[in-house]
């Protein structure tokens, strides 16, 4: 949805950097693309929104997490799976921060300084920062989740595809609610 306005009229794509990927036209000075307003939208609608989003889900996450430790009577291994999901969590919101955060910034430096100069490597290396987000989560979920470390072997045919002979450990957690009578 965000990628649609410059197809019709609001900004354009031009190559961005070193000239080796495209991207929205923040270096231009001429008003005729509506380029600062554009950049102020990607900056809100594919930024801000994400990163408040995802902080929220996993709060709640957390939370919801924190009450099912307490009612499990707070046993060991429900302590150390929170916080393996705890590490996972922070782990992925870095990750969201250094693959967003550097082009978000960028953009909004390159359009409130019009027309000053700089290194093309500084525009290359936030775009190639971006471009590789969808590389991360997997990767972290690879690392962090034995559950998907485990699905993904067995996908690519590495894993073993019997219960009898997998080397994984499965456990049930049952959750009580407590409410009022």
């Amino acid at each position: 949805m965000a990628a649609v306005p410059p197809l019709v009229g609001w900004s354009r794509y031009i190559p961005e950097g070193l000239q080796c990927s495209c991207g929205p036209d923040w270096y231009t000075t001429n008003n005729k693309y509506n380029n600062e307003s554009y950049v102020m939208f990607l900056f809100g609608f594919c930024f801000t929104v994400p990163f408040t989003t995802i902080i929220f889900c996993y709060s709640q996450l957390l939370i919801t997490l924190k009450m099912a430790v307490k009612a499990q009577a707070e046993s060991a291994s429900t302590e150390k799976a929170q916080r393996e999901v705890t590490k996972m969590v922070v782990i992925m919101v870095v990750g969201f921060l250094v693959c967003y955060l550097p082009y978000a910034s960028f953009a909004l430096w390159v359009v409130n300084n019009r027309g000053q100069s700089f290194d093309l490597r500084f525009a290359t290396i936030p775009s190639c920062l971006s471009k590789g987000s969808t590389v991360y989560n997997p990767i972290i979920y690879i690392l962090f989740n034995k559950q998907f470390r485990s699905c993904m072997m067995e996908m690519i045919g590495m894993g073993s595809g019997s219960d009898e002979e997998s080397s994984t450990s499965k456990s049930v957690t049952e959750v009580s609610k407590v409410g009022p009578a």
